[in-house]
């Protein structure tokens, strides 16, 4: 993605709305160059063209939430990426900011990424050495995750070190947790059997209460999240396990 395009879902996701007035102001570029890459992020699935503008998609689709707190979000991934090493067997779960982190470790040599996610498959850059294992189950079509008891007996089956993680919320109360049942059914049995597990979430997810828990914050090695988190939270989190700003 171009540094122009980077800016507009920046833009984009603070706003929610831009025009195309107000983007070829901000980034000093014709009208015509905007309604062009507006025209590249709508077939990526990152905005809704709307007349004069553009506007963020609303939607459990991973490829329109990935938007949203676009340039935090690739900041964890980054940040993410460091603790994957060469030949290393992760589990990648759902989630936007892990869409972005596979991108991100897919020039690393020998790594094997598992996922229940066939929107996450789909990213993997496997021309430079990753292989990629998608679990079997039941498919959730917008959100693409794999889910059931078929993918609850793929996980068992399979041998995996690192695991990073997805959430929709979190409380010091309830722990981890999920606005869909059966997506945080996996992640639990995901959480089980890893060795190392690593949550990636921009800071807008904690206090927030979902209906299903995925794990306990003890259950959990590293958070990485951005600097926009509060303070009360990362002084409970520091005490209970590893907590990363970017």
């Amino acid at each position: 993605m171009t540094k122009r395009l980077d800016k507009i879902l920046r833009i984009l996701s603070s706003e929610r709305k831009a025009s195309v007035a107000d983007l070829t102001e901000k980034l000093k570029v014709s009208p015509a160059t905007i309604r062009q890459d507006l025209t590249v992020l709508e077939n990526g699935g990152f905005l809704k063209r709307v007349h004069g503008g553009a506007v963020l998609n609303e939607s459990d689709d991973i490829s329109h939430r990935m938007a949203i707190n676009y340039g935090i979000k690739v900041n964890i991934a980054k940040k993410a990426a460091e603790f994957v090493k060469e030949g290393d067997t992760i589990f990648v779960e759902s989630g936007s900011t892990n869409a972005l982190f596979v991108k991100e470790i897919s020039g690393i040599k020998d790594i094997s990424i598992i996922t229940s996610n066939a929107f996450i498959a789909r990213s993997v850059d496997q021309g430079k050495g990753c292989s990629v294992i998608l679990i079997g189950g039941v498919f959730q079509q917008e959100s693409e995750g794999i889910v059931g008891n078929l993918a609850k007996i793929c996980i068992e089956n399979l041998n995996f070190t690192k695991v990073f993680l997805g959430i929709d919320g979190f409380t010091m109360d309830t722990g981890f947790t999920g606005r869909d049942m059966m997506r945080a059914d996996i992640a639990a049995k995901i959480v089980e059997r890893g060795k190392e597990i690593f949550i990636l979430t921009d800071s807008t997810k904690f206090g927030r209460i979902n209906l299903s828990r995925y794990c306990n914050l003890e259950d959990v090695d590293c958070i990485i999240t951005d600097s926009a988190l509060s303070d009360t939270y990362k002084d409970e989190i520091s005490k209970v396990t590893d907590l990363i700003i970017v």
